[in-house]
């Protein structure tokens, strides 16, 4: 090429290495390499200028516009702000902060594109946030109120310090996140959880940048809903009238829930376990209070697979005169457009203890007909109130009992997984339907704290157990938040298929955990999962998986939950935060 072209050559070489670096202190940004720790950490997080901060103005103010949801959600960050003054575990190096009032930060200005777009499944929740390093407003811009709310947790976790509080300048940040359904199903049927309980896991959830509370609210040990339309569910099946949610107590959560923006999806868990309704209509179902696994009988003919019996009677039209009233209730209860109707764990036995369907059965029918005749009468009520119908996968998937695809139409229903890892998820989504995926194998977080069943001998030998060993649990053993944040979701999918999968839930059943350890069997491992949906598990400039780098900022996280009241349970001993690289296993 000519001489003279040389130069400009150069000049460019040195302009890509100059990117590069760019590039580098993008990554570290929202990394804790310079100890600015966001969690989930964010899409792309970079700063403008070389990393600074300035101090945060003793008259901060948010300017929001008006509306119900977000001025409530901007008035609470506002005071969480001002009132939190963390400190970081690991001092913010590498920063140059700046003290002069004539660079502190004033005020937040958000900016709305759409304020009538509710709060629903696939709702956009990008936001960008740019925080000059000279200017006295900050500027946080979205699409939708919901994605503000995004926003509002990432900029409240950039401001630190006391007595002076300190926010990181001269950064911008563009967010969304990967999966549009990103849960926490937790189980109020073996155990009972106070509203406040729930409340504060909901709140805890938007601290992670989660969207959907799962409530799995009745099972065979407790039916604690109280029912307009059914009362006597409640008044009979709960375990008494203080362990009961009561309408006001549905409507508070649900709007607890939009004021952090997370959507509360109910589920009634039927056919199977429904035991607890049988103290009030016996009648419509089998096998109830039965010894879940009779003596001398092999497990093929359990009645239930834990202690707990009992189905509905698919054959007893009384069946759906009362599910079709809950049915009603729960729709006006929860405006949540997604409604989990449960149908897993049929268990052979418990229907066949029944005599109306042992002359069924007797006359040539299955137990698969029988389930399709229960998800025929039942799934077509729910879509009737333009509700998507949720089930677990056993629906489809089940080995023993199941329904063929044309009763369950693709474009009313979801499928959740529970088992056989990304196996399971494959076979959904290959028979065409959306998937929500919550692999016990990863996402289960009441595995591995052993069994609950009495006078079990097989802890009583010299040589435990393979059961015993693996933490004493059929789905052992304990879910590490290493487990659960390096599970890739769409594993094994092409790219096309991978759009089948909404997003995934973290589950705790509630068999051994009650409200003096939720916060510790849910936090900081559900906020593993909270990440890995919302920007992934993986470095998006080399590929590799970051767990290692996350270590400590999820450390610093579980120290800064605590200290915003939520009972997490410790990752490492502190001496490690503070002597970094000297618990690795390789230095």
């Amino acid at each position: 090429m000519p001489h003279g072209s040389v130069v400009p050559a150069i000049i460019l070489i040195f302009s890509v290495f100059i990117l590069q670096l760019c590039i580098a202190s993008v990554a570290s940004a929202g990394g804790g390499g310079n100890g600015i720790n966001v969690w989930p950490k964010p899409r792309i997080m970079s700063w403008t200028t070389q990393p600074r901060a300035n101090l945060l103005s003793p008259s901060f103010a948010i300017s929001s516009p008006k509306h119900f949801y977000l001025s409530s959600a901007a008035n609470r960050y506002l005071k969480l702000i001002k009132t939190e003054h963390h400190q970081p575990l690991v001092t913010p190096s590498l920063i140059n902060i700046t003290t002069s009032s004539s660079s502190a930060l004033h005020t937040l200005f958000i900016t709305v594109e759409s304020l009538l777009t509710p709060l629903q499944h696939g709702v956009n929740e990008t936001y960008t946030l740019s925080i000059p390093a000279d200017a006295s407003i900050a500027n946080l811009t979205a699409h939708t109120v919901w994605g503000a709310m995004r926003g509002l947790e990432t900029f409240s976790q950039l401001v630190w310090g006391k007595p002076n509080l300190l926010v990181a300048s001269g950064l911008y940040v563009w967010d969304s996140p990967l999966f549009a359904h990103r849960g926490l199903m937790v189980d109020t049927s073996r155990n009972y959880y106070g509203v406040d309980d729930i409340l504060r896991t909901i709140k805890t959830m938007s601290f992670n940048k989660m969207n959907v509370f799962h409530w799995h609210i009745t099972d065979s040990h407790s039916f604690p809903l109280v029912l307009p339309s059914e009362p006597d569910l409640a008044a009979k099946g709960s375990y008494g009238h203080d362990m009961q949610y009561s309408p006001d107590d549905v409507k508070r959560i649900v709007e607890f829930g939009l004021t952090h923006g997370v959507r509360v999806l109910p589920e009634i868990d039927s056919p199977g376990h429904t035991g607890s309704w049988a103290e009030a209509y016996p009648e419509i179902v089998t096998c109830a209070n039965k010894f879940w696994w009779p003596a001398e009988s092999n497990w093929t003919n359990r009645l239930a697979s834990e202690p707990g019996t009992g189905h509905l009677n698919p054959l007893n039209p009384k069946t759906y005169k009362i599910l079709k009233n809950v049915i009603n209730d729960i729709v006006n209860l929860f405006p949540e457009a997604f409604y989990h109707a449960g149908a897993d764990e049929i268990i052979p036995g418990c229907w066949k203890a029944d005599s109306t369907i042992q002359s069924f059965l007797s006359n040539g029918g299955t137990l698969s007909q029988l389930l399709e005749k229960f998800v025929g009468s039942t799934l077509p009520y729910i879509v009737f109130f333009n509700r998507t119908v949720v089930y677990w996968e056993d629906v489809l998937l089940d080995d023993n009992v199941n329904v063929r695809p044309s009763f369950l139409p693709k474009e009313h229903t979801i499928l959740q997984t529970w088992n056989n890892g990304p196996n399971n998820t494959k076979r959904i989504i290959d028979a065409g339907y959306r998937a929500i995926v919550s692999s016990s194998e990863f996402y289960y977080l009441d595995c591995g704290h052993g069994d609950f069943l009495g006078n079990d001998s097989q802890y009583d030998q010299l040589q435990p157990s393979s059961s015993a060993n693996n933490g004493g649990s059929w789905c052992g053993p304990f879910k590490t938040w290493q487990t659960i944040y390096d599970y890739d979701i769409t594993y094994g999918l092409s790219e096309e298929e991978a759009k089948m999968v909404l997003g995934g839930e973290v589950a705790l059943w509630s068999e051994q955990a009650d409200p003096k350890v939720l916060d510790v069997r849910l936090w900081p491992r559900t906020s593993a999962m909270a990440e890995t949906l919302w920007s992934g598990n993986r470095d998006e400039e080399t590929g590799i998986k970051r767990y290692a780098q996350a270590t400590d900022r999820l450390n610093e996280w579980r120290y800064r939950m605590v200290s915003r009241g939520v009972g997490a349970e410790p990752i490492q001993p502190l001496w490690c935060l503070r002597n970094p690289g000297m618990c690795n296993t390789v230095h």
